[in-house]
């Protein structure tokens, strides 16, 4: 895959990232909403990565398998479950449906943000140290 693939991988991460935190600064945040886009955040890093060292991604959600697959090329990705990043995968399917209803409080928000942001920075000085450029020089 091209750079400029991994690159909109990154956008795209990048996007939920900020919809987390736009959401989370307006009058009545809507938790389930600000949860949904820090996981999406963390499963696009982490295919991101995937992708810039030639593994195949598949249409998952389950960040415990995309830490997985991650430590098979890097140890070092077993910080992510320190940081409890594979918690994030219940807020990908399960709390967008009214079948099993709930509503995360602001703090599992705001905790979700932070894990985001951390897995961010991990990921990204992860490709910056294997010579992936993020921002197209000009």
């Amino acid at each position: 895959m091209k750079n400029a693939d991994i690159r909109n991988w990154i956008i795209k991460a990048e996007n939920d990232l900020k919809a987390s935190r736009d959401l989370i600064n307006s009058e009545n945040p809507v938790t389930d909403s600000i949860c949904f886009h820090a996981q999406q955040c963390v499963e696009k890093y982490l295919k991101a990565y995937l992708i810039y060292n030639g593994i195949g991604i598949t249409k998952t959600h389950d960040i415990t398998q995309l830490i997985e697959n991650c430590i098979k090329i890097d140890n070092n990705f077993n910080y992510l479950y320190t940081i409890k990043a594979d918690g994030l995968t219940i807020y990908a399917v399960e709390i967008r449906y009214p079948d099993d209803f709930y509503l995360p409080s602001i703090e599992e928000a705001r905790d979700s943000i932070a894990i985001a942001e951390k897995v961010k920075y991990f990921v990204t000085d992860k490709l910056k140290n294997q010579g992936f450029v993020l921002h197209d020089q000009q």
